[in-house]
């Protein structure tokens, strides 16, 4: 194949813009800003789930404490019917003997539950301190989620702005070369290699392996307008005057 040493020289220019496309794919993928928000997120769901599970908490303490203030309600009105009864002396000696004994009975009953009860209502204070707390700091981890966010929309639309002007730029490039020469580049770069670098100072400038004198020689005396390929990668070789032959 054959191409006019200026035009092979534009093949670095060319490499340069898909070089570029190639870092700027990189770093989409391994986005610091990105992965900041993926971090977030992720901390986000566990301060949100740590406040669900205060809320189940309190829900739980709550359906406690009506429980209880029913069950003391009940346990007061029984010991109101029976000092009514006591009052009234309309029940005989044995009767009253047990009314007593009940009435001593549910009182320390009514106690029991009062304690419980308090201890319920206290239980259920610092729940509500604790879930006014993870409330805080889950606003806190969706603000910082939202500024996270923003940086990385910002990150990916610089991206956007690098991309389309590399591709305007490959755009104009590829319209110099002929069809042959740029259809081999293409072939050589989507291969996963090079598509075209400079020999420099011995070294193919893609795979920066040194050639031996005999290759040399024979790319020396090569006709200039002769497209060389890497005997190592197979990249394109482009000789100026860097190349030192």
């Amino acid at each position: 194949m054959n191409a006019e040493p200026s035009i092979q020289a534009k093949l670095l220019d060319l490499a340069a813009v898909d070089a570029e496309l190639t870092r700027i794919e990189h770093r989409r993928k391994v986005l610091p800003e990105q992965q900041e928000v993926q971090r977030l997120e992720s901390e986000r769901t566990e301060r949100k789930d740590a406040a669900v599970k205060v809320e189940i908490l309190i829900d739980d303490l709550d359906r406690d404490i009506r429980k209880l203030e029913g069950e003391i309600e009940a346990v007061r009105k029984r010991e109101e019917r029976d000092r009514g009864l006591l009052t009234a002396g309309s029940v005989g000696a044995k009767q009253l003997s047990e009314l007593q004994h009940e009435l001593g009975s549910l009182e320390r009953r009514r106690k029991v539950l009062e304690d419980d009860l308090i201890d319920v209502m206290e239980r259920r204070e610092a729940a509500a301190d604790n879930h006014k707390h993870a409330g805080a700091n889950l606003d806190a981890a969706e603000t910082e989620l939202i500024d996270a966010e923003r940086r990385r929309d910002d990150a990916v639309a610089d991206l956007d702005v690098a991309q389309q002007r590399c591709i305007s730029d490959r755009a104009a490039l590829t319209g110099v070369f002929p069809a042959e020469l740029l259809a081999a580049y293409d072939k050589q770069r989507t291969g996963g290699g090079v598509g075209a670098a400079l020999l420099q100072a011995r070294r193919c400038g893609a795979c920066r392996i040194e050639l031996d004198r005999g290759e040399i020689s024979r790319i020396a005396a090569a006709a200039p307008n002769l497209v060389l390929r890497c005997p190592e990668c197979n990249a394109i070789m482009v000789r100026t005057k860097q190349s030192g032959l």
